[in-house]
């Protein structure tokens, strides 16, 4: 699968479109550390809130990765809400912790786009 293809089910529907704007993403950080097996893995940390009126079984984020030059270099599909850790309530927060060990080399060691791809009512 090309960085530039949307993975196969994920689609950000027209009801979920609506929704986006209740949802908030706070606290976001980024820190690197040594695996246990001698590489590097990248953390991108935060708190999702669902600040609208309706829970939500899955909610999905496009981690977008970019070089130097501002082209894209990856593009992970990452869910940071799953229906078997509770969704997210009205009113709820959640901390999310997502780890990558495969960033390509041309990376520009920023903060990547985060964008959400898919919510699941």
């Amino acid at each position: 699968q090309r960085a530039s293809e949307a993975p196969p089910g994920m689609v950000l529907t027209g009801e979920a479109k609506a929704y986006v704007k209740h949802l908030g993403l706070s606290d976001v950080g980024m820190r690197a550390h040594e695996s246990y097996m001698g590489g590097t893995v990248v953390e991108i940390t935060g708190k999702i809130t669902n600040n609208g009126d309706r829970a939500l079984k899955q909610v999905d984020l496009y981690c977008v990765f970019y070089d130097t030059m501002g082209q894209v270099v990856l593009r992970e599909p990452v869910p940071i809400v799953r229906g078997k850790t509770g969704g997210l309530s009205p009113a709820a927060t959640k901390d999310f912790r997502l780890p990558f060990d495969n960033l390509p080399a041309s990376w520009n060691q920023g903060m990547p786009q985060l964008v959400i791809g898919q919510i699941v009512f």
